[in-house]
């Protein structure tokens, strides 16, 4: 088998269309140059597929973080939805911690909500390298506070709060859910997709070498970022990076999804078995022939339609 033969069919037939009518890509910053590489995630991020969902409102509010600064939460429900007891979620954006914005997340979370009929809070956390350490969970935080705060105006149920994000903001999601297990918020269920959870994988895997869009280089320049020169190291807080989690009493059940072309994979799978192990559960799926992202690249193949068919199901199960 060759090496392009592991991907999805439909993928490898995304990428040979790609590749006949677009430019050739334009080289990635050097390891470490976080803001040269922030540029290029929110090009792409930029260019996000927005499947059309009328009928869902939202509204922005600006809200204080613990440390006194301001960020922005995004709220999203839809026009018809008139119950009194609804669940959410507060959702986390990905980009590697280092990029992306919610603007750019604007159209997925709408599609979310439309499918599931379950509101959404997206959450502006902040970024490194700017802001550093526990800084985007503890943003996490303050978003599920203020969606508690506000749960009456909004008729939530907050016994029926998840957690959720992708890749950077899968980490972010996993992270918050700890910091509020620490804390005594509750927190029903956290999902993940293809979550950045691991500060220690920055070494590259031969098996995925040359096949992963997020790489091992690009992955330390983005923990790197976050953590400075703690990366790798001893001490560094599960809060942060939740791959060093060793207690996982009392976190809440999860689903996660992850491709296994994709460097996340084995982290991903570290993180189910110690749910596991704590009796806690969870709902891994590992998909063949998927890499990183796959979804923000075409929301119209059957792959995309089958992978949030799962997380609909997730959303719902709230």
């Amino acid at each position: 088998m060759s090496a392009m033969d592991r991907f999805d069919p439909e993928i490898l037939t995304l990428f040979t269309a790609a590749t006949a009518t677009q430019a050739p890509e334009a080289k990635l910053p050097e390891r470490g140059d976080a803001l040269g590489l922030r540029e290029v995630i929110d090009s792409g991020l930029a260019n996000i597929p927005r499947p059309s969902a009328p009928g869902i409102e939202s509204s922005s509010h600006l809200v204080g973080t613990s440390d006194g600064s301001l960020i922005e939460l995004r709220w999203y429900s839809a026009t018809e939805d008139k119950r009194t007891d609804r669940p959410a979620v507060v959702y986390f954006h990905g980009g590697g911690r280092i990029g992306g914005k919610i603007d750019h997340y604007d159209g997925v979370v709408r599609h979310y909500v439309q499918e599931t009929n379950v509101p959404m809070l997206l959450v502006d956390y902040r970024l490194a390298p700017e802001h550093t350490g526990t800084t985007a969970p503890e943003d996490g935080i303050c978003a599920v506070e203020w969606l508690i705060e506000h749960a009456d105006e909004l008729r939530i149920d907050t016994d029926r709060i998840a957690v959720m994000g992708d890749s950077g903001g899968g980490g972010v999601a996993a992270g918050t859910a700890i910091l509020a297990r620490d804390r005594g918020i509750a927190i029903a269920r956290q999902i993940l997709i293809y979550p950045m959870l691991d500060d220690r994988n920055t070494k590259a895997d031969p098996t995925l070498e040359g096949l992963v869009a997020w790489n091992h280089d690009t992955n330390w320049t983005g923990w790197n970022a976050v953590l400075g020169d703690a990366i790798g190291s001893g001490g560094v807080s599960p809060v942060t990076a939740p791959g060093r989690l060793n207690d996982f009493s009392g976190i809440p059940r999860a689903y996660i999804e992850v491709g296994d072309l994709d460097i996340f994979r084995d982290e991903s799978i570290a993180y189910a078995r110690g749910l596991y192990d704590a009796g806690i559960p969870c709902d891994l799926n590992v998909n063949a022939g998927v890499m990183h992202g796959h979804d923000l690249m075409s929301f119209d193949m059957e792959l995309t339609r089958r992978t949030l068919a799962g997380r609909f199901r997730a959303i719902e199960a709230l």
